[in-house]
């Protein structure tokens, strides 16, 4: 056992150095606290939760905690009192190496490719909620059209963003609308009247007061004209932006920038979910798209083992660009079995393209581009599935998915879950009555704790701490997070 003396971050920095190449999980326990009105269902109910505020932690401690159904919310990290809680919230998991499309899937990638190329807008319709499902928003409305050009980079992490900073900052601008008159192609001049009308529109000449004039053309709003000059202007200006790109393109190489590969798709062979996503498209694409990902601030340690992936493990930020400016941002972890999402937000001017669902099979994509390298990494995790809640059932839609027993933490096919979570809101999902946690407390006095400035096992903090009354409130945060996370996380005490 390694003694280490110093006090508050100086202490933290020593450990993390004796450590060496080893990431640290240094985090504070909080009891069951007495919960908060629910924001799943309608009634003024309770959602219970154990939480730690981790100071610190290793991407394979964080996935261990999640297989023990954990979450991390910024630096906080809690864990649904299951048996308790008005609302049972089931950890999700997607196999990514089978993961098959439905057809409302379907429908959002082939609704952003129509946007994307021929710069088709569905108006109308109602707006899709943040972790909603609605793929059929407007259908039946007549598109419309713009014009501008696509393209999409990937862009390796560049700086260190904090996530608090981020969700704080407000999208200033506004999404510019599409310049389209009734007639006739944004920014094109109207024809005159002698182009327009033919001698026999003469004959039907309404009388005075009934209908419009056919001898004048037809009239335009005054901010339709300014739309389609702001129109005009921007797209001069993404013109003269993409010939100094092109120019500095062939001059040298940018190290930071990696274009999507466009998978051919076999003869007679269903579209996979990269080739939906990276279906190629005309030189005339209506918008530009640019996906980005950086660095976000959390606890999980970056690491960059020699077998991992090539952004490495940890958090990232994944940005969305249209057209230059940021309508969406994820949030995603990057850990050694999976890739876990945490938090979306949008642009709701752009609900329409349903980017809570377009998000999700894109980072389904992500995913399976990083198997490739890191055979481990097979699974997406969705966060929590909330059966009884509308608004969180729809994770059920990606298929093949499991749910996480919450007694006995081994994975169940989400099928074979429904009937059960019919019955009760919470069950018991392990079909086996006789299997149990396997990775159960079994020895308390194993716990590792840093206390004092010091790291021991909670058999010796006992003895050099004799007044300590806390072995309830250590027992229960060991049979949370499991023995092998308890001997290897550093449980602060004071």
């Amino acid at each position: 056992m390694r003694w280490l003396w110093g006090s508050g971050k100086t202490a933290v920095l020593r450990i993390m150095a004796a450590a060496g190449d080893r990431a640290v999980t240094i985090l504070e326990y909080f009891t069951e606290d007495d919960g908060y009105k629910c924001g799943y269902c309608k009634g003024a109910s309770s959602n219970l939760s154990n939480g730690m505020w981790a100071h610190t932690m290793s991407v394979q401690d964080y996935q261990d905690l999640i297989d023990r159904g954990w979450r991390r919310s910024g630096m906080y990290v809690y864990k649904p009192a299951m048996n308790r809680t008005c609302c049972p919230q089931y950890t999700i998991r997607c196999h990514i190496l089978d993961v098959k499309l439905s057809k409302s899937s379907k429908k959002v990638l082939k609704k952003m490719t129509r946007f994307l190329s021929k710069g088709e807008v569905v108006k109308g319709g109602s707006v899709e909620p943040m972790d909603s499902h609605s793929e059929d928003i407007g259908i039946g409305h007549q598109p419309v059209a713009c014009t501008s050009e696509f393209n999409i980079e990937i862009e390796k992490p560049v700086k260190i963003v904090s996530l608090e900073e981020t969700e704080s900052t407000e999208i200033q601008e506004k999404p510019q609308p599409d310049a389209t008159s009734g007639k006739g192609e944004p920014g094109q001049k109207h024809p005159s009247v002698e182009e327009n009308v033919s001698t026999d529109s003469f004959k039907n000449v309404p009388k005075p007061g009934k209908g419009a004039d056919p001898n004048k053309p037809p009239c335009r709003k005054a901010k339709d004209i300014r739309r389609e000059i702001q129109l005009k202007k921007r797209l001069e200006k993404q013109q003269q932006k993409k010939v100094a790109d092109v120019s500095q393109e062939t001059s040298c190489a940018n190290p930071h920038t990696v274009p999507l590969e466009h998978p051919v798709p076999q003869a007679n062979q269903p579209k996979s979910l990269e080739e939906f996503i990276s279906e190629s498209l005309t030189s005339g694409a209506a918008h530009q798209l640019e996906y980005t990902r950086f660095l976000c601030q959390s606890p999980l340690q970056a690491e960059n083992p020699p077998d991992g992936p090539v952004s490495g493990y940890g958090s990232f930020h994944q940005q969305y660009w249209l057209d230059g400016k940021i309508i969406a941002v994820g949030v995603i972890d990057i850990l050694p079995q999976c890739i876990s999402s945490v938090y979306l937000y949008y642009d709701p001017d752009y609900a329409f393209l349903s980017l809570g669902v377009y998000s999700a099979l894109r980072e389904i994509a992500f995913t399976t581009q990083l198997q490739k390298t890191v055979p481990n990494l097979r699974y997406y995790y969705m966060g929590f599935y909330i059966h009884s809640c509308p608004k969180m059932k729809y994770k059920g839609q990606y298929h093949p998915s499991d749910l996480l027993c919450p007694e006995t933490y081994v994975w169940v096919p989400i099928e074979k879950c429904r009937t059960k979570l019919d019955q009760s809101k919470y069950s018991r999902l392990n079909e086996d009555s006789n299997a149990e946690d396997e990775n159960r407390l079994r020895d308390l006095g194993k716990v590792c704790v840093l206390y004092k400035s010091t790291v021991m096992p909670y058999s010796i903090y006992q003895r050099q701490n004799k007044r300590a009354n806390d072995e309830a409130a250590v027992r229960q945060y060991a049979s949370l997070v499991g023995q092998i996370c308890a001997e290897r996380m550093l449980l602060y005490r004071v």
